[in-house]
């Protein structure tokens, strides 16, 4: 990730604590007036957006450090650990939901000023909304884990605030107070599903995952156009690390080609995969046509 990308992001990041801030305080103001559980739950969720800004943003600072002689192949890592933590938070924030509504399913009380609480609640539920698109579109564009972990998080808020105004709604019309409260447990069951997938993304990430086939496909393609001179190329591998890109293959030349003109070669293929991936660190390994090919073959394209 280039510097100002790498800025950008954490600008970004920095200015979702306040924004998480101001979100969960109105909902709580929300909660206050009516008394409802259900707008408790979506309060608590808020909270957890708090915690999981402040946690972005250090690991995002983190991950923006070079690498350096403990970590020669940088700190880019450090976002997915931030994603695993905000979905460990937002499970936590399930279970103190259901902690809270269970006995007020039992004992339903009718809410006060309803109809306050829940603009109220609308009002962070907007915010919300388009914060959340930002933050997503921002975290494909600049490939940062942690913004899109915290993005996903809180439109999954926005989708609780809608669900919660409905069924709230619905309360007040029926005359149903247990309503509010079973809204809330279904608040619990949505957020332990977005925690779930949070945590199970961010995972497969430490663990190395490959690129996405329409990347690796590309990759390939920018290989045989431009390894002219070779005679082609095996072991391919890729893998990503929050926003950096790691692309290693093995390139076959002739056992007589010199040294020179097998760098050219190498450095004509650089050039080629960081045209559609930009940024990317790539590891050429040059061996001779007598070694024997394993792994994903490319095949050179004929000038």
């Amino acid at each position: 990730m280039e510097n100002s990308d790498s800025n950008t992001v954490k600008r970004l990041a920095l200015w979702g604590i306040p924004l998480s801030l101001g979100v969960m305080g109105l909902k709580l103001v929300a909660w206050w007036v009516t008394g409802s559980v259900a707008l408790l739950s979506d309060g608590m969720e808020s909270s957890v957006n708090v915690v999981a800004a402040i946690v972005a943003f250090a690991a995002i600072s983190y991950a923006a450090k070079p690498a350096d002689k403990t970590h020669p192949f940088g700190h880019h890592k450090a976002e997915y650990l931030s994603a695993v933590l905000e979905g460990v938070l937002i499970v936590v924030a399930a279970l103190l939901i259901v902690k809270e509504a269970l006995p007020a399913v039992f004992a339903p009380t009718p809410m006060e000023a309803p109809a306050l609480g829940l603009a109220i609640n609308f009002l962070a539920g907007a915010i919300n909304a388009i914060w959340a698109f930002v933050l997503i579109r921002a975290g494909r564009r600049y490939r940062s884990p942690a913004l899109a972990a915290d993005g996903q998080h809180i439109l999954s808020d926005v989708v609780t605030s809608i669900g919660v105004l409905v069924g709230l709604v619905l309360a007040i019309v029926t005359g149903y107070a247990v309503l509010d409260p079973l809204l809330a447990v279904l608040v619990a069951l949505n957020i332990l599903y977005q925690g779930w997938k949070v945590i199970a993304h961010s995972v497969d990430g430490l663990m190395d995952h490959a690129v996405e086939p329409g990347e690796a496909d590309a990759i390939q393609a920018a290989i045989a156009a431009h390894g002219a001179g070779s005679l082609g190329v095996h072991d391919l591998k890729t893998r990503r690390a929050g926003s950096a890109t790691f692309v290693d293959f093995h390139l076959v030349v002739p056992a007589s080609m010199p040294v020179g003109q097998a760098h050219d070669i190498c450095d004509r293929l650089e050039d080629a995969i960081r045209t559609v991936q930009p940024g990317a660190q790539i590891a050429i390994h040059v061996e001779p046509e007598t070694e024997k090919a394993h792994g994903i073959r490319v095949k050179i394209e004929e000038a």
